[in-house]
């Protein structure tokens, strides 16, 4: 080890991070910042793409994605120590977009003010420690479930984004053409990443996202950049910066909307951290995550500043579950993801250019790592098993982690109940899978 890097280890980053006490070091922290950010690049471009159906500039958008993502990440790594990284959530996007805007027909600055609406009352669950509770209420069958749930639902989307499976009108689901530029590229770049996995290469996800980037170049499926570096353009910003309206939300009648957003962030936010800290070792042993209320406040303060800065609910991603399989423990990953998001806004022509089939085998084989929870499961145990293999598969099924966590709330309770086993079951998440099956009533 250098002396450079054994100062910084045992200086500013090690007092602040604890490195050696959760067994990590720099460079692992670093790659494995890198890693998150690499898988998640994409919620750069995709969010605004999908926002300015709402009349807001895809640019402005896009300054709002970048600095959302940087301020939540921030604030993950300083308050609660864990290498997830936050932004703007898929799902919640496309409600805000096609639900609340195009819709209802809302002023997209109105919906903004129902963002921001959402995101005090997440920040005030959070310090009344009910989302917290929440965690903790979670039986282990259906933390281990949502692990291998949110796997299923990593590889589904790696498998979609290689072209891999397709949509099908008879069956719903189909074989894409395989040999296809960019199944043929995600394809090569699945096996040298699994087999840098398997030869115990430090940073191997990251490297196989770069080397299949690169492969993809000859196939036409990479495209070379147009320039390297471009310097940012914060006056395309001010559209949306600072233009929530939140009288407008007040006076708007927005319980229906608010419901939404606060169901799907938050059961979002609690699925991805049980299941990826599962991955990642950072439940104590009774099977709850410490310092949750702090992962959950940075999640919550990011969705209000995310208001501000002109972007749909902000919501911690799934994508960190990379980092995590990279070696990340701390949250010096999430800060090094942050400064990625920072750095990106001088590179945006080279971010651009990794396209979804590099990133496809990282995320199925990051699914795979997390489909391990699934032995935890006592599949003997009808009343365990049923609402575990209910809440796995309803998440890939449903493009939703938030529904596969609901169905699982709502059959565990119900079979428990029936099953003359219902004092097992936590009263709190009796409460939950009735709040659930109102939503769907409510929401449909």
């Amino acid at each position: 080890m250098s002396k450079s890097r054994s100062t910084m280890e045992d200086g500013f980053l090690e007092r602040t991070f604890h490195l050696r006490e959760h067994g990590t070091d720099v460079r692992t922290e670093v790659v494995a910042g890198i890693t998150t950010f690499m898988t998640m690049a994409y919620i750069i471009f995709v969010n605004p793409s999908i926002v300015q159906e709402t009349g807001m500039p895809f640019a402005a958008v896009m300054y709002a994605t970048i600095a959302s993502s940087v301020l939540a990440t921030v604030l993950m790594a300083f308050l609660a120590n864990y290498p997830f990284a936050l932004a703007p959530g898929m799902g919640l996007n496309a409600y805000f977009t096609y639900s609340v805007v195009l819709g209802m027909g809302m002023p997209w600055q109105t919906a903004l003010g129902a963002v921001f609406i959402s995101g005090v009352v997440f920040t005030i669950l959070t310090f009344t420690k009910v989302r917290e509770a929440i965690i903790d209420a979670v039986p282990a069958t259906l933390k281990n479930a949502i692990g291998a749930g949110i796997g299923l639902f990593i590889a589904f989307i790696g498998f979609k984004n290689a072209q891999f499976v397709v949509p099908d009108p008879a069956t719903y689901l189909g074989l894409g053409v395989l040999t296809s530029p960019g199944a043929l590229v995600a394809a090569i770049g699945l096996f040298i990443t699994g087999v840098l996995l398997a030869r115990g290469v430090r940073g191997g996800i990251l490297w196989g996202i770069l080397i299949s980037t690169a492969i993809g170049i000859p196939f036409g499926v990479t495209q070379m950049p147009q320039g390297i570096i471009q310097w940012p353009r914060f006056s395309l910003w001010a559209p949306v910066l600072f233009k929530l309206d939140i009288r407008g939300a007040l006076s708007w009648g927005i319980l229906d909307i608010v419901f939404a957003f606060l169901f799907v962030d938050m059961f979002d936010t609690v699925g991805t951290l049980i299941g990826v800290s599962a991955r990642g070792g950072f439940l104590d042993k009774d099977g709850r995550l410490p310092r949750a209320e702090k992962a959950l406040l940075a999640d919550s303060l990011g969705t209000i500043a995310g208001s501000f800065f002109g972007t749909p609910t902000v919501t911690t991603y799934v994508e960190s579950a990379s980092g995590v399989a990279a070696g990340g423990k701390t949250g010096l990953t999430a800060l090094v993801t942050a400064a990625m998001f920072v750095l990106s806004l001088f590179f945006l022509p080279i971010v651009s250019i990794v396209p979804e089939a590099a990133t496809a085998p990282a995320l199925i084989i990051v699914g795979a790592m997390m489909m391990g929870a699934i032995t935890s499961i006592d599949w003997n145990d009808l009343s365990e098993a049923i609402p575990a293999l209910i809440t796995a598969v309803g998440m890939p099924f449903t493009f939703s982690i938030a529904n596969g966590i609901a169905f699982g709330f709502i059959s565990y309770s119900a079979i428990k109940l029936f099953s003359g086993k219902g004092k097992d079951v936590h009263w709190l998440v009796y409460v939950l899978a009735v709040l659930f099956a109102i939503r769907f009533a409510y929401l449909g």
